[in-house]
């Protein structure tokens, strides 16, 4: 009774050994304009298997903040479905709106994404949860990006006695570097929330950010 059959992943190794098995019908695969010439690979893999490619986190994870960028860069790339993942009323009215008024690429918005691939490009955490659960019981995937979250989210919620709490489970880290053998990306966790933790404390003190 199954007629059709997808994959979903993070790495890049995988994804590439779907494509190469043929037995998929779609991929489903981190794609924004922060991605680089590997996941264009894939893309172009894909295309040549007839195989769909669905642009998972193509807001990556909430941290591009420029609908207009994000939905004229994926218009590039007409081959892919992107899966927006949208958190607020406002933003879908503002993506069913380029539905009849489609932005496309200009000299603006191109500017926007290099500006926001050179902050993002590297080192960050894009909250996938591979990394997760964490012995120590720490909210890995959001205490390891929170100085994106905080600069480029609406910063209240997590400036909560909650999230205050969450992040202060950083000090019970083991050390253990369970998180860092998970995850996709090769990201040095640990010192990720290290970081974080650190920026963290410093702006409840009173810095601006």
């Amino acid at each position: 009774m199954i007629l059709h059959i997808g994959i979903t992943n993070h790495r890049l190794n995988v994804a590439q050994e779907a494509i190469d098995s043929g037995l998929y019908e779609t991929l489903q695969f981190p794609f924004c304009y922060l991605s680089g010439e590997p996941e264009l690979k894939l893309l172009e893999g894909c295309k040549k298997q007839d195989m769909g490619f669905l642009s998972m986190k193509a807001l990556s994870g909430g941290l591009i903040t420029n609908a207009a960028a994000a939905y004229a860069f994926q218009a590039q790339f007409p081959e892919t479905l992107p899966l927006w993942g949208i958190q607020r009323e406002e933003e879908l009215d503002q993506f069913l709106s380029f539905v009849t008024n489609p932005p496309s690429m200009n000299e603006e918005l191109s500017a926007i994404i290099e500006k926001d691939r050179g902050e993002l490009l590297g080192e960050f955490c894009r909250g996938c949860g591979y990394c997760m659960p964490c012995a120590a019981g720490i909210e890995i995937n959001n205490c390891a990006r929170m100085s994106l979250l905080l600069r480029r989210s609406p910063y209240a919620p997590y400036l909560t006695p909650e999230w205050q709490e969450k992040m202060r489970k950083i000090e019970d880290c083991k050390h253990c570097d369970a998180c860092k053998k998970k995850c996709p990306y090769g990201l040095d966790t640990p010192e990720l929330l290290k970081r974080n933790y650190e920026d963290y404390k410093e702006i409840l003190a009173g810095k601006a950010f």
